[in-house]
């Protein structure tokens, strides 16, 4: 298993079967096999365009929740790596696809999507930096946890180009880095056992929730590219 933090290692065993349902989802595993069809692939691109957008966002929430300018820089390069990195694969795979930008930006937002971001950015909103930083970390570290699992694994080619930006260095440091930010957010704010403190569990169940969501997106993408 992929070590980006002890606070995550924590989050990550509160999940329970949440997290194995999250990182090993049928839509994973075709993934790494090359089985998945194209339509749900590219269903899923479009969505998680929309989410990339509503995800930078959040992170440029935890900009102004953050306490320390350290922080803040954390918090919009990550932003900055959304915008301008993340995002443009998904612009680059979908225009071989004749897909243009618009046609992404204008996709309908489905129901699971809208589910997801807005539980992530009502966490920053109703929260501080710590709710946000919980509901924040499965999308992060999940995707590092996956690349690097299915590039281990050898999988089929088809989709390498997905895994090999997630299983690549430059996530996997940005995956460090927000794993780093996690832990010493915790100690600054809740000291050096945050499990004792009276919000652990709510952090935990946030983690949790967001974990579950995650799950469910997984499965908009099945749906929506009519593979099962």
């Amino acid at each position: 298993m992929t070590q980006y933090g002890d606070t995550f290692s924590l989050w990550r065993r509160a999940a329970g079967t949440a997290w194995g349902d999250y990182t090993r989802h049928a839509f994973v595993e075709s993934l790494g096999n090359g089985s998945l069809p194209r339509a749900a692939f590219l269903a899923y691109l479009r969505q998680d365009y929309l989410f990339l957008i509503h995800f930078s966002r959040a992170w440029a929430l935890a900009v102004t929740k953050a306490d320390t300018v350290h922080e803040m820089r954390l918090c919009a390069a990550t932003v900055d790596g959304l915008i301008n990195h993340e995002i443009a694969l998904h612009i680059e795979t979908c225009a071989k696809e004749g897909l243009s930008e618009t046609d992404l930006f204008t996709s309908e937002e489905a129901p699971e999507n809208i589910a997801y971001t807005r539980y992530v950015l009502d966490a920053g909103h109703a929260g501080d930096f710590l709710d946000l930083l919980a509901a924040l970390a499965p999308c992060v570290l999940g995707y590092g946890e996956i690349g690097a699992r299915l590039k281990t694994a050898k999988s089929n080619a088809t989709y390498a180009d997905w895994i090999n930006v997630y299983a690549g260095d430059d996530y996997q440091s940005v995956c460090q880095q927000v794993g780093a930010l996690i832990d010493s957010a915790m100690v600054r704010r809740l000291g050096v056992a945050p499990q004792e403190s009276p919000r652990w569990a709510r952090l935990c169940n946030r983690f949790t929730t967001a974990t579950r969501l995650e799950v469910g997106f997984w499965q908009m993408g099945i749906r929506l590219g009519g593979a099962g």
